[in-house]
């Protein structure tokens, strides 16, 4: 695959994140009756999820400019972590949660490979 179409395909992978991650920060920063009904289902109070709305959108930013896309993957990998044991803990399906989970990893490493070359280089030295 040429530097060019890793490249656009990167980009793609970061705008379906994107439109995903945006729609959801929407609905919780809107205080949308669905959502927040399905919050109050598992103990999330109106204001609080509102915030968690905030936190989504600013990591969501974070991640789609590209001085700051490395910090926003961090905080977007956490976030979803937090989703998932959220999910689990309400015995809710996870399976949705996960397959964002795992397609943001895909993203991060096609976006970064000198940050997966990084991280799973055995030849690693401290200075």
């Amino acid at each position: 695959m040429s530097s060019k179409s890793i490249k656009i395909t990167g980009w793609a992978l970061t705008a379906v994140l994107g439109l995903l991650f945006a729609f959801s920060a929407f609905l919780k920063i809107s205080q949308n009756e669905a959502a927040i009904a399905q919050a109050s289902a598992i103990g999330i109070n109106a204001h609080t999820y509102r915030l968690i709305g905030l936190v989504e959108i600013t990591s969501l930013i974070l991640f789609l400019v590209p001085r700051t896309a490395i910090i926003g993957a961090f905080f977007l990998i956490a976030y979803m972590g937090g989703a998932i044991a959220t999910h689990l803990q309400h015995q809710q399906p996870v399976g949705m949660a996960i397959g964002v989970q795992v397609v943001l990893w895909i993203t991060i490493a096609v976006r970064f490979p000198d940050l997966l070359q990084r991280v799973f280089s055995p030849n690693l030295t401290t200075h």
